[in-house]
């Protein structure tokens, strides 16, 4: 009787720890899933964020009918919702964005979260 009582504790303590185990785990995915704003424009942070960007000789040109050319380091756009402690580290060198023609854009987007 004794013997039975010891493999019967042993189960239900491995149980008890395979159950805390798939918790911690699930709650760990789920925290990281990326998430929007509820406001499309806007930007949502939650945590420390801390950005470093750097650009040198950077030129944008557009030319033609709704043409865009855009060079961005290190930035947070529209729509955008950030939970927990952020870094972006961007550095840009001779840069060039170049869009010509009809409705084409051109960009250089280094160390750039979220937008379009």
């Amino acid at each position: 009787m004794p013997f039975l009582f010891f493999i019967i504790k042993e189960l239900t303590m491995r149980f008890i720890l395979a159950l805390v185990a798939t918790a911690a785990i699930s709650s760990a995915v789920m925290a990281q899933q990326a998430q929007r704003s509820s406001d499309p424009t806007g930007v949502q942070i939650q945590g420390n964020t801390e950005i470093k960007a750097e650009q040198k000789d950077a030129t944008a040109t557009a030319k033609g009918e709704g043409s865009t050319a855009t060079n961005t380091a290190g930035a947070i756009k529209g729509g955008t919702q950030i939970q927990g402690n952020t870094k972006i580290k961007a550095t840009q060198k001779n840069v060039t964005a170049t869009a010509s023609g009809k409705n084409s854009k051109a960009a250089n987007e280094a160390g750039v979260i979220g937008g379009q």
